[in-house]
């Protein structure tokens, strides 16, 4: 008959456990699938905002006889603005690529209509994506116009400023989700220990009542808590990363990049299903290290 109830209480023991794991698992897997999207998110505002050229233009007044020292000058220009704060990519555009683009966009085969030198030579710079932000677009702007040589800079401001306000709107709103998901975790990690440790408050009182220290009665419980913590973890990762390298591989992207913020996104999901684990169990269990033996009965 004990051996009944000892394998009674064993399998019941498992199945907690598992209950508990596969919850922390599921929880940090939507967390971790939050944090994701937010990184990939904000890359991509990266990569918009990178999109977003500024037109810098040499003089259009041109001597075919100064055209070595000209091309000179505009050489150092160009390598001048390639060392702005501001500056993400430049790229030389010389006066026959200007005539030649003009051409194409026009749809005209014939060099009749056009004189090779009608168009000035000019760079076209991207921003790094922390410069495309209204407070800061006019100062590379005048960053730009003071390299020598540079007669006229052009960008089309309202569209960069509609660009940065709808970007960070729309991150807004992923990082406010994301947020509300880690507050879920924290929410259901928790119920799913003080479920766990509910189901052993009798134990943990008879314990107490024989003599054993609170001390003494913690310990097991926070390192039960801690190796449920890690697998749930480490359960929860791999079916992240699982299902983003099934994503990733669909659209033909990366499955994952040199990027520090994937390690970051590592760390926070254990740390969060480790921690709030541990952190619930020590509240739980002290609980009922501090409510009266009559009392088990109704909570």
């Amino acid at each position: 008959m004990a051996k009944t109830v000892d394998d009674f209480n064993k399998r019941r023991l498992r199945s907690s456990n598992i209950t508990v794991v596969i919850s922390i698992a599921l929880v940090l897997f939507l967390l971790g699938l939050m944090g994701l999207i937010l990184i990939n998110a904000q890359k991509y505002s990266d990569y918009i905002k990178e999109q977003l050229v500024v037109n810098a233009y040499f003089d259009e007044n041109f001597e075919v006889k100064d055209s070595a020292k000209i091309v000179a000058m505009e050489q150092q220009a160009f390598q001048k603005i390639q060392t702005l704060a501001p500056v993400k990519r430049a790229t030389y555009i010389t006066r026959e690529m200007a005539t030649a683009e003009a051409k194409k966009s026009m749809g005209i085969d014939s060099d009749a209509l056009f004189d090779e030198h009608i168009f000035p030579s000019s760079v076209e710079v991207a921003l790094k994506p922390e410069f495309v932000d209204p407070a800061k677009i006019e100062g590379a702007i005048k960053q730009l116009e003071a390299v020598p040589g540079i007669v006229d800079v052009k960008n089309n401001s309202s569209l960069m400023v509609d660009v940065y306000n709808n970007l960070n709107r729309i991150l807004k709103w992923i990082l406010g989700f994301s947020l509300l998901f880690l507050v879920l975790a924290v929410v259901l990690i928790n119920n799913s220990i003080r479920l766990k440790i509910f189901s052993k408050r009798f134990i943990i009182k008879t314990m107490q009542l024989v003599g054993a220290r609170r001390r003494f009665i913690l310990k097991p419980f926070i390192v039960e808590a801690v190796v449920l913590g890690l697998i749930g973890s480490v359960l929860g990762l791999l079916a992240l990363f699982g299902v983003w390298y099934y994503f990733t591989r669909e659209i033909g992207q990366e499955f994952i990049q040199n990027d520090p913020q994937y390690l970051w996104l590592i760390l926070l999901v254990f740390g969060v299903g480790i921690l709030i684990t541990v952190l619930s169990t020590i509240f739980a269990t002290w609980r009922f290290l501090r409510t009266n033996i009559d009392d088990l009965y109704y909570n």
